[in-house]
């Protein structure tokens, strides 16, 4: 995580100080904090946070408050609940059952059952169970530097978390073809051919292949997203030898890529095992395995599965708000037309400016890749860090991504406006000149 707070790298107001002092004190040390100057806040609205000065920061981070901070239909639909009942699954509840009814509905038809979780990394745990359950083998394909999680399980699968996070030897890497640099002609036949070659390898060892886990728009990996579809031929690669496609929703889900409710729509695939989490309740947390029945049901048949939270009362009355909002009001739609006229923007930047070598985006999420051509590595990620620092200082919240961490990840609230992104565009810009000069 480079985009973190490093301990005298900064100077820090008084209160801000002695707050990490005391929180060094009493948390476990795995915590981090963001930004080179961290953040305080005490209150969020609509697009903006605010720190205890009443500053405002412009949010064109976080993607769990996908209908903005503290929307108040959700909050009302959590109190009404909660000042209701909070239950758990053991017991018969309506609501439940109309919310997975009107959730599945929203899947392709294949996909029909749907288990409810707490978290994004206890889906995707829970796809792997099923995965390797339905398949009768163990082996695991992600990309390079993908990230599914915080369990031990998906953990052991996300080797974006680091060298001193040991992979599962069952695991095997594949090359993306964007970083590969391989065109995109050739893109759909080069990541078949990785994958081929990972099951084959798997297959040489009495592994097999339990799934190919992917997040649709490889996000961790710095957001490579086209062309759409260049993952069909690996998908049938992995079917071909009994493994199962899970498809890791938590971040490109609910609307985000603009164009559809889910992220692997946009390859023209249906996955085996779909998993949920982030926006699904707007920052209450909640996810979800979404499948086929026969994988759910052979799982099912030989093991329980529920705990006290997960499919609660009060997480199914937020993530059916959500719902509810995202369909009443189109947000999809609205975030696509966003989107558009946000790459306009950068487009346009990008000509005027040095230092952006690269837009890609799916609806809004997007990666911009930074550095001049003359820029090695090392320079490439210092600028990188610099305009995100720079960019916080001037209350517009963005960070990092990509294995050099020399992309820009930006993924605002999908009730992101015109308006917004004229603000976002303005402070960009502003920065991005001195961002250079500071790297040296």
């Amino acid at each position: 995580m480079p985009n973190r707070y490093v301990p005298g790298e900064a100077v820090l107001p008084a209160r801000e100080a002695e707050l990490i002092a005391r929180r060094d004190e009493v948390l476990g040390s795995s915590y981090r904090l963001q930004y080179r100057k961290p953040v305080h806040f005490v209150r969020g609205e609509g697009m903006w946070l605010f720190d205890p000065d009443g500053k405002p920061y412009l949010d064109f981070y976080n993607n769990v408050p996908s209908l903005g901070h503290c929307h108040p239909e959700v909050n009302a639909a959590m109190a009404e609940q909660a000042g209701r009942i909070s239950a758990n699954t053991r017991y018969l509840e309506p609501r439940l059952v109309d919310y997975a009814e009107n959730l599945v509905a929203t899947f392709p038809g294949e996909l029909n059952r749907v288990v409810f979780t707490c978290t994004g990394s206890e889906s995707n745990d829970l796809a792997l169970r099923i995965a390797r359950l339905a398949s009768g083998n163990e082996g695991v394909i992600v990309s390079t530097y993908a990230y599914h999680g915080t369990s031990a399980a998906v953990a052991a699968v996300s080797p974006n978390l680091g060298d001193a996070v040991k992979l599962s030897p069952s695991v095997r890497m594949v090359a993306l073809p964007g970083p590969a640099g391989v065109p995109q002609a050739q893109a759909a036949a080069f990541f078949e051919a990785q994958v081929r070659a990972a099951i084959t390898d798997l297959n040489r060892r009495g592994i097999g292949v339990a799934a190919l886990l992917f997040d649709s728009i490889f996000s961790s990996d710095g957001v490579w997203v086209d062309p759409p579809g260049f993952i069909a031929g690996a998908v049938a690669a992995v079917r071909q030898f009994n493994g199962l496609v899970i498809s890791d929703e938590v971040q490109p889900g609910f609307g985000r890529t603009g164009a559809h409710m889910w992220g692997f729509e946009r390859h023209g695939v249906v996955p085996d095992l779909v998993t949920l989490g982030k926006p699904m309740g707007n920052g209450f947390p909640i996810g979800a395995v979404v499948g086929r029945k026969w994988a759910m049901d052979r799982f099912g048949a030989t093991a329980r599965y529920s705990n006290t939270f997960a499919g609660n009362t009060v997480g199914i009355a937020a993530a059916d708000a959500v719902l509810t909002v995202l369909q009443r009001e189109r947000v999809p739609q609205h975030a696509l037309a966003v989107s558009e006229y946000m790459k306009a923007g950068l487009i346009e930047l990008a000509g005027k400016s040095q230092g952006i070598r690269a837009i890609r985006n799916a609806g809004l999420f997007f990666g911009v890749d930074l550095g001049r051509p003359q820029d090695d590595c090392a320079k490439r990620r210092s600028i990188t860090l610099n305009v995100v620092n720079l960019m916080r200082e001037d209350g517009v919240l963005i960070s990092s991504t990509g294995a050099n961490e020399d992309t820009l990840k930006i993924r605002p609230p999908l009730v992101c406006t015109n308006d917004h992104v004229d603000q976002f565009l303005q402070a960009f810009k502003g920065v991005l000149g001195k961002a250079i000069q500071q790297a040296g």
